[in-house]
């Protein structure tokens, strides 16, 4: 046999066997194989209840398996962060949360690791807008005609607060209103029912459960938090514009997964996620909401998230939790 001839018929199998080395060669995408668990460490009902459940409507059409969505509320998500990051790390349970996961090391008596160092941020699949409400009797319509009002009333303003984001936030309010009053919730429904009947004069809470009673004109919204105004509230003022730059916060929700979860799973469910933001009914739903739908890359979340826990961590060491 010639080299030439010999060379001829080596170079298919050359070519195969580059191919099998290559690091970027496409590995084939992760499905999971029995229902998945999407675990809300929030009680039904709210925000990142409603945007979960709308996420697993459109990952169970993709995968053709059941979506879970299981609330596991308590201690400001800690209860059932903990329980998916005790979950076998096999794409089959996930975590769905918001910046406050960041903040449950600062917690007053947290014991054991920091859950944000035992969960790998998968993707952010929203953002939604956080918004400063009042009672509709309350004078003013913009954040600083309400801060002006409380400076010259009579009786102590009042700011009403449930997760410990919010709690610091009343905390930077204190350096402008060294007189107001917070009031710690246990739930944002009594916080919400205090807020409508005028006991409580102002929170900061997610646009979602604000929505009926800003229909209903039983209580009206000052402030948005976010760094653009709000389609659903273009009249309303961001933080910059309304001149209390240090409120402005990106609020994303986001799947975790247990870490130890292999990469190509991580991949693929990020890339059903990105897939997922692209669907006309899921933008839909979200914008309904007061958001948009994301659905970026494990990398990008991760940024995200580690700037997340670097301006809430300042703000927890300035305020501590008591």
């Amino acid at each position: 046999m010639t080299w030439t001839t010999a060379r001829k018929l080596l170079q298919p199998l050359v070519a195969i066997a580059m191919a099998l080395c290559l690091p970027n060669a496409k590995a084939e995408a992760w499905k999971p194989t029995k229902p998945v668990t999407l675990i809300v460490p929030y009680a039904a009902g709210g925000g990142v209840d409603a945007t979960a459940r709308f996420l697993a409507s459109e990952l169970q059409k993709q995968w053709g398996q059941t979506v879970v969505v299981d609330n596991q509320g308590g201690a400001d998500g800690l209860i059932g962060s903990r329980k998916a990051i005790q979950a076998k790390p096999d794409g089959q349970t996930l975590l769905v949360q918001i910046p406050s996961l960041v903040l449950n090391a600062y917690a007053p008596g947290f014991k054991g690791t920091d859950p944000v160092k035992e969960l790998v941020p998968v993707s952010a699949f929203a953002k939604l807008y956080g918004v400063v409400a009042v009672p509709a009797q309350m004078p003013g319509t913009t954040m600083a005609e309400v801060v002006n009002h409380c400076k010259t009333s009579t009786r102590p303003c009042s700011f009403g607060t449930t997760e410990n984001s919010a709690r610091l936030r009343a905390q930077q309010m204190v350096d402008v209103l060294p007189s107001l009053v917070v009031v710690n919730y246990k739930g944002g429904g009594q916080l919400i029912t205090d807020l409508v009947a005028n006991r409580v004069d102002m929170a900061i809470m997610g646009y979602t459960a604000a929505i009926p009673h800003i229909r209903s004109g039983a209580i009206k919204v000052v402030m948005s938090v976010g760094k653009q105004r709000s389609p659903l509230l273009p009249d309303v003022q961001t933080p910059v514009e309304a001149g209390f730059p240090d409120f402005e916060s990106e609020t994303w929700y986001g799947l975790f997964a247990p870490v130890g979860t292999p990469q190509t799973v991580v991949d693929s469910i990020a890339a059903a996620v990105k897939q997922a933001a692209k669907e006309p009914a899921l933008q839909k739903s979200f914008a309904n909401l007061g958001g948009i739908a994301v659905g970026n890359t494990p990398a990008e979340f991760t940024g995200m998230v580690q700037a997340a826990a670097e301006n809430w961590g300042a703000l927890a060491r300035r305020f501590p939790f008591e």
